[in-house]
């Protein structure tokens, strides 16, 4: 490991073809000490899991020896839990079958799109998104971390005031939050200066988020600031600026956080080494 990932986090989403050692193998050979994968294809339902226990322990012995931690899975992008009927139920169901896996294969937990309310926001709405929730806490590993990630776009999670709501209604340690610097572009937040980040994380702690943060994606965006749209790029090739990437990773407050890449790479075959050497080059 480099001396600048001694003291960082800095890591990627990788793929899980040929099976979740492969991802290990992956993220150390673009240079990341921490990791995101999905647990199955993220264009369908995680129902069920039929896993060699000889691949969970060769996962856990390759993960302890090159000390890949954190590990975070990313649930299936088919995921809404504002919705009550078929969608809903096996949004449920993956998530459970995720969450019960990640505790077996020592991974911290799932960073989740919650969805959309299909239309304006209600009560009636909210109170299904929670009992849906709700019901995936109270069937999965305590060990395990429910992560919400901002939305980028109109779905729920844009707003940061609304995740505090959400947190609030269900009142549970496990749940924590994960930012994207995309996302947070689109809805028209950016770290022009430091003192604009130090004004942002005066704002989390009010909201009651700064101490349920648990990572960051790290994401640069194809689309003008405050957009509204979700379309990530190359760090250092889109509109974000790496002044903005610099400031986060070398603040006091945030520097400590995992940060994980989910560019398109510079040879469009996802996340690599490019993207993570240009992050270690900005680490004071």
């Amino acid at each position: 490991m480099t001396e600048n990932l001694k003291i960082r986090k800095l890591g990627a989403h990788q793929s899980i073809k040929d099976g979740y050692v492969q991802a290990l193998n992956r993220i150390k050979k673009i240079g990341g000490n921490c990791l995101q994968i999905f647990s199955s294809s993220p264009r369908g339902w995680s129902t069920s899991f039929k896993i060699n226990p000889q691949e969970i322990k060769t996962f856990l012995s390759l993960k302890k020896e090159l000390r890949a931690e954190p590990i975070y899975f990313h649930a299936s992008y088919l995921i809404n839990l504002a919705d009550s009927g078929k969608i809903g139920h096996l949004s449920k169901i993956s998530l459970i079958n995720e969450l019960c896996l990640a505790e077996k294969m020592e991974i911290r937990g799932s960073i989740v799109h919650l969805g959309s309310y299909k239309g304006e926001s209600s009560q009636e709405k909210m109170k299904i998104l929670i009992k849906n929730i709700k019901e995936v806490l109270e069937k999965t590993p305590k060990t395990t971390l429910f992560i919400i990630e901002n939305a980028g776009t109109k779905k729920i999670g844009q707003k940061l005031e609304e995740i505090t709501q959400i947190i609030d209604c269900l009142d549970n340690p496990r749940v924590r939050v994960c930012l994207d610097t995309c996302h947070l572009f689109s809805s028209g937040v950016r770290f022009e200066k430091a003192s604009d980040l130090d004004d942002f994380l005066k704002k989390l702690d009010n909201l009651d988020l700064l101490e349920r943060l648990e990572c960051w994606h790290f994401n640069d965006s194809k689309d003008e600031f405050n957009s509204g749209k979700d379309r990530h790029e190359n760090i250092g090739q889109g509109k974000i600026g790496l002044e903005e990437f610099k400031i986060i990773l070398n603040h006091p407050k945030t520097k400590n956080f995992p940060f994980i890449i989910e560019t398109p790479g510079f040879s469009d075959e996802g996340p690599d080494k490019e993207n993570l050497d240009i992050l270690k080059s900005l680490v004071d």
